[in-house]
């Protein structure tokens, strides 16, 4: 049975960028709310994704993330010294 939430004490830029939000996608505010809500509600807690995440094997070492890491950023500014 579905069930009815409401927020108080909404500050008005808020209200005004959610009423933003729902129009460029052609909805209400409040169907935009449930649908982040449903979408919010799907996603795993940090708690579970990191117990998840953990469980996975990786035989990538520290230095080969490090390495793929310095080869996106670029050399460090003071790698010189």
């Amino acid at each position: 049975m579905p069930k009815t939430v409401q927020i108080r004490d909404i500050d008005d830029d808020v209200y005004a960028a959610l009423v933003r939000r729902a129009s460029e996608v052609g909805l209400t505010v409040p169907e935009l709310l449930r649908r982040e809500a449903a979408r919010l509600a799907s996603r795993p807690t940090m708690k579970e994704w990191l117990a998840r995440t953990r469980r996975r094997p990786s035989n990538i070492s520290r230095d080969e993330v490090i390495e793929a890491l310095d080869e996106v950023r670029g050399p460090w500014p003071d790698a010189d010294r």
